[in-house]
């Protein structure tokens, strides 16, 4: 069996000085990382653990299998990488600040707001421009609901349903991205202005995607979903969930790349929700600061999930905001560059006082011993 090795962030600082510069920035984030756990898996049971401080990398690697020292090192960089800003037509989407994404779902039966756009285009570009107004650096267009026993689509109502609002926001001059797994609903999509390709299955559901993005040149967002077919969440048996979907995206990652998609325009995201019980998405989100070891910036979307209510009453999804802030703070803390949300305005004004705490953590000298 191969072994694996995982680089896990464990201590998080909210500035250098706290920890007398010993301590990395993750991913060109506003959050840095002081302790790590080395991890070694093989036959996905761990091994090994080795923990050891921001100075201590090299040392950490003196008893690791020299087969495994090229990725340990690998993944030391990329949790140390700034990442290049994602351009969207005229947009240009920075990733050393925490961005809003805003959700704009044209659908009959998503979870939480399918029916109030669908067909209703005057409520729609309301909505888009409210969330634009709000701080949205993005909105994120879907035609089809993922929810947990929700029927498949056809591509042609897909699209469809996404075409309009693409019209429209693209008409605000709006950062536009498009949750499908369907290429023809991308490249139509693509074509009447959009700029980027959310894909909740990975590039796996439909094989035209890889060509199109490619051809394209247009970012892409690369989800972890256990189900490859009609059900995105089927077949969800992990030996170790954490581990199980940073192999996962590590994988499809490195196909992307390897089909000719630029390693820049590549954005992952660990699928909270999908094929996951209430256990699995725990562990991922404590975990969130590992993601960053694959070398792409991170997005995560939380918002009003069904996990909220599992830990809350079994609340309703239009009553899970706070639950919704809890867990973008959480992100926040983890340095995710992307927050994929329904309440754009609570979610900018959390993020927004988040940054001005780190700000002061990063400038306030006076209350810390010099370096």
């Amino acid at each position: 069996m191969t072994a694996s090795v995982y680089l896990h962030p464990i201590s998080l600082a909210s500035s250098p000085q706290a920890e007398e510069g010993a301590a990395i920035r993750l991913a060109g984030s506003m959050t840095y990382a002081s302790r790590f756990a080395l991890v070694v898996r093989e036959g996905g049971v761990v091994i090994d653990r080795l923990l050891f401080a921001a100075r201590e990398f090299d040392a950490a690697l003196t008893g690791l299998d020299s087969s495994l020292v090229e990725e340990a090192e690998r993944q030391w960089a990329n949790l140390q990488k700034v990442h290049a800003p994602l351009q969207a037509g005229d947009r240009t989407i920075r990733f050393d600040h925490p961005q809003i994404m805003g959700i704009l779902n044209v659908t009959p039966d998503s979870f939480s707001d399918g029916g109030e756009f669908l067909d209703k285009p005057e409520a729609g570009r309301a909505h888009a421009a409210a969330m634009l107004e709000a701080g949205a650096a993005i909105i994120d267009i879907g035609g089809e609901s993922t929810r947990p026993g929700a029927a498949a689509t056809w591509e042609g109502d897909e699209r469809d349903r996404v075409l309009p609002a693409v019209e429209y926001c693209k008409s605000m001059g709006a950062a536009i991205s498009i949750d499908s797994r369907r290429a023809g609903v991308l490249e139509a999509a693509l074509q009447a202005g959009a700029h980027i390709a959310n894909d909740v299955s990975a590039m796996r559901y439909d094989e035209r995607t890889v060509e199109l993005v490619v051809n394209t040149g247009c970012p892409i967002i690369l989800m972890h979903a256990p189900g490859a077919g009609e059900n995105l969440h089927e077949g969800s048996e992990y030996s170790d969930v954490v581990s199980d979907v940073f192999d996962f995206l590590k994988a499809a990652r490195a196909e992307a790349i390897s089909a000719g998609i630029a390693e820049e325009k590549i954005v992952l995201d660990p699928g909270i929700g999908f094929g996951k019980s209430l256990a699995d998405n725990l562990a991922l989100i404590n975990s969130l600061p590992l993601f960053h070891a694959l070398g792409s910036p991170l997005l995560l979307g939380v918002s009003r999930k069904r996990m909220i209510g599992a830990l809350s009453n079994e609340e309703d999804a239009d009553k899970r905001l706070s639950g919704s802030i809890t867990l973008a703070l959480k992100g926040l803390d983890a340095g995710v560059h992307i927050l994929r949300v329904h309440d754009v305005a609570e979610t900018v004004q959390a993020r927004n006082v988040w940054r001005g705490l780190r700000d002061a953590a990063l400038t306030d000298f006076g209350q810390l011993p010099p370096l």
